[in-house]
């Protein structure tokens, strides 16, 4: 079968679902109202709530939430073949991601851009909010970890994508001085970064010497890969530990920067590249047409795609981390009301559209079926190898546009990158968000200071992606809390939908279309976590205990039910509410 046919189906699904859905929930459930005045104007500060032009604020949403999880997620879920995987990104982001992230983001912007876990207190309860806080903050973390790792990886596996993304930072904080503090546009001057950055990522993969390879110099310096260098580490893991430092090192100063000097360019950048990225890929499946050759259905499966399926694809279908960012920043940046079915729903389909071609990459870039299989074969197989096939695909993709595979897997990779890192610091200011909450709950004012709140989330994220030792030895911790994050992820996404329905019930609206996908969602991950915490992480069944999954998956778990018991009471006995809400 032509892949073509996949991204035809996808597309159109997309652009009906935008137009006549999302105007629904718009007028119909959300009722959004031109004169509302916004946070981003009552409480504008120039620091966090900023009101923001939508094109702009819309490109700082999608790439804060279109990280490397739509393209990671989709690559490993084609091991069950690309039938299952395509339906649920497409579906899920019609019915359920572009609902959570629009509900969400309206949500908080009618109250005070507040964040869904301190909704929760409105809406459910003080007990409510404490525990989704700490949920909230678990899962951060753990994305931190996950993608601090991706990013130290991809630069140690594609030397020639640093300097492009290096490039980025100066140029970013270069337009975010010129339009905010001289006036001035900011689409020029981001496209123009743009085209700096990919002349970097071309030079670079033409010419070694601009390549900044790490791994490759510190083995050199050390006489062979078997040897010590860093704290008595081989070559390659004391590489990772000096990318893992110097990302750290920039997120933090990214996430306590004012938004308009380093976050709101760079994402515009970003925004340009996701979108130029995409009409690369899906052009060069244009003119290439390529056959399908992994299976629509892998017979050779060792588990059901269900419920696996439904957290291995969280980012791309719905991901809890959505209402993280549109309640956390982009609420605070909201300019008018209506800007949120742009910005909330087309960007979850933005993601979707990532997610599709992340499955079309890796099912169209196997010679055989036979050849899939022999990477595919086990489903830890495909979350070793997910990301690599999904890099090597796109360059073979893109190679139809008369590129070399090579340069294409390079500008692939500073795409991943760049979106990785995006999230990356906007988690890490969220996390300062939440525990600096968490000091005011607890009577600890001094977590409320951003730098010790930054601090204690930049510590926290380098600890857990180094120290963990797992099957990829040093710095394993990012690649041993891939299965966590899923799970964990949905389950945010699922108790965020019932917060939005808790608030639609106390305004005498409808609840169905947010209430159905959440719970399709609950007892799709509620099913996943039980197996994986009870039977696979325990050592109850035939592997070997995991007590650092085990650990955080249990207290996850035990929360999760405990606030969805909470919020059955609240919908079931509905509080008045405060004109602002509704």
């Amino acid at each position: 079968m032509n892949a073509i046919w996949l991204a035809l189906f996808g597309c159109v699904a997309f652009a009906i679902g935008y137009r006549f859905y999302s105007r629904f929930l718009a007028e119909r459930i959300f009722r959004l109202d031109p004169n509302f005045v916004t946070p981003a104007h009552a409480l504008r500060d120039d620091t966090d709530y900023l009101p923001t032009n939508r094109w702009v604020l819309w490109g700082h949403h999608f790439t804060s939430v279109a990280g490397a999880a739509p393209i990671v997620g989709p690559a490993i879920a084609v091991y069950w073949g690309w039938l299952p995987a395509v339906l649920w990104v497409v579906l899920g982001s019609l019915f359920a991601a572009g609902v959570h992230d629009f509900g969400t983001l309206t949500l908080s912007a009618r109250h005070r851009g507040q964040s869904v876990g301190t909704l929760a207190d409105k809406l459910i309860g003080k007990r409510a909010k404490l525990l989704f806080l700490f949920i909230i903050l678990i899962l951060v973390l753990m994305l931190n970890a996950v993608f601090a790792w991706v990013i130290a990886n991809l630069f140690i596996n594609f030397p020639a994508s640093v300097l492009s993304v290096l490039i980025q930072i100066p140029l970013a904080v270069w337009i975010g001085h010129r339009v905010y503090r001289r006036g001035g546009k900011m689409l020029i001057p981001s496209l123009l970064a743009l085209m700096v950055m990919y002349a970097a990522a071309l030079l670079a993969g033409q010419f070694e010497f601009l390549q900044i390879d790490l791994a490759g110099a510190f083995t050199a310096m050390a006489g062979g890969e078997d040897a010590t260098l860093l704290f008595g580490l081989s070559p390659i893991s004391s590489a990772f530990l000096v990318w893992i430092i110097a990302l750290m090192s920039y997120v933090y100063i990214a996430s306590v920067l004012p938004v308009w000097k380093l976050l709101q360019p760079r994402d515009t950048i970003n925004s340009h590249q996701l979108v130029v990225g995409l009409v690369l890929l899906y052009l060069g499946l244009a003119v290439g047409g390529p056959q399908l050759t992994a299976p629509a259905f892998n017979a050779d499966a060792e588990m059901s795609f269900y419920p696996l399926l439904f957290i291995t694809i969280a980012c791309g279908a719905i991901s809890g981390f959505h209402g993280l960012v549109a309640s956390g920043t982009t609420s605070k940046q909201l300019s008018h009301e209506p800007d949120a079915r742009m910005i909330g729903y087309s960007g979850a389909l933005g993601e979707g559209m990532l997610a599709l071609i992340s499955i079309i990459a890796v099912a169209t870039l196997f010679t055989t079926q036979a050849d899939f299989t022999a990477t595919y074969s086990s489903f830890a197989a495909a979350g070793a190898n997910g990301l690599s096939s999904f890099v090597q695909g796109s360059g073979q993709l893109i190679s139809h546009l008369g590129l070399p595979a090579n340069v294409g897997s390079t500008l692939v990779a500073v795409i991943v990158v760049s979106f990785a890192a995006t999230t990356l610091d906007s988690a890490v200011r969220l996390m300062r968000y939440i525990i600096a909450e968490l000091g005011s709950e607890y009577g600890m004012p001094a977590l409320s200071h951003k730098h010790v709140a930054t601090s204690i989330a930049v510590i926290a994220s380098a600890a857990l992606v180094i120290l963990p030792q797992g099957p990829k030895g040093f710095g394993s911790g990012g690649y041993l809390l891939w299965p966590l994050f899923g799970t964990s992820n949905q389950l945010l996404a699922g108790i965020s939908l019932m917060l939005v329905s808790v608030w639609l019930k106390r305004q005498g609206r409808p609840v169905i279309y947010t209430l159905a996908p959440m719970v399709f969602l609950m007892i799709m991950t509620l099913w996943a976590m039980v197996q994986q915490v009870v039977l696979d992480w325990s050592g109850m069944g035939s592997n070997d205990p995991q007590w650092l999954l085990f650990t955080f998956g249990s207290l996850i778990m035990v929360f999760a039910l405990w606030i969805l018991l909470e919020a059955s009471r609240s919908l079931k006995s509905p509080a008045r509410v405060s004109a602002h809400e509704s």
